[in-house]
């Protein structure tokens, strides 16, 4: 059986911007979920959804709605006005008892949207870096690759944070305390590390996480 007209739509818009769910859509169209499912139940694309793709990712409204010319009207993907690389690194972030694999060597690159990217900070300050461990999980898994912004160092409670304690680079929450430093975990059978005095000299703050990719097994 043939797709419907909303799923060729929804898979175009997939194909094309990187949007992997009906939620992602509504959030990148700034609509409610639930108008998703109603588009999805009469076949039908509303054209300001056109309107607004077009304006944030240059997709070509007769593209996404028939799949005939061409995929982008600006910005086409594979020129420097679209995407910006960021390196992703062989150092692992520890979601567990920690990791020693802290090399930084470029392994390869990431390609994101310069706008998205430039609108979370210093471009130029982001690397990409896999997780090992499952101290963080629901949140993060064992095998998920994050985004780092290594120039927000600031502790925000709660965030977060690659986080490297002497030779080991975690991957954890942090929370400032007078004259102490916790990093905490989202498994519960993990406990919380607490640093306290000269023992917070020795936690170099990498950066802030700010978006993870996952592959499905």
């Amino acid at each position: 059986m043939s797709d419907t007209k909303f799923i060729s739509f929804l898979n175009r818009v997939q194909e094309a911007t990187g949007i992997n769910s009906q939620i992602d859509l509504a959030t990148s169209l700034d609509i409610h979920r639930s108008a998703i499912t109603q588009a999805r139940k009469k076949d039908a694309i509303p054209d300001k959804w056109m309107v607004v793709l077009y304006r944030k990712f240059g997709l070509n409204p007769e593209w996404l709605e028939t799949g005939q010319g061409p995929t982008f009207l600006k910005g086409t993907p594979g020129t420097e006005d679209y995407f910006l690389k960021v390196p992703k690194v062989t150092a692992r972030l520890s979601a567990g008892g920690g990791s020693f694999e802290n090399e930084a060597t470029i392994e390869g690159y990431y390609s994101f949207r310069k706008d998205w990217l430039k609108s979370k900070g210093a471009s130029d300050k982001m690397v990409m870096m896999d997780v090992v461990g499952n101290s963080m999980e629901p949140e993060l898994k064992d095998g998920d690759t994050v985004l780092v912004n290594q120039a927000h160092k600031d502790i925000l409670a709660g965030a977060v944070y690659a986080v490297g304690v002497d030779d080991t680079i975690l991957i954890k929450r942090v929370e400032k305390l007078p004259n102490t430093l916790v990093l905490q975990s989202d498994n519960k059978n993990y406990s919380p590390i607490f640093l306290k005095g000269e023992e917070i000299k020795s936690v170099v703050i990498i950066g802030k996480v700010l978006w993870i990719c996952r592959e499905y097994r």
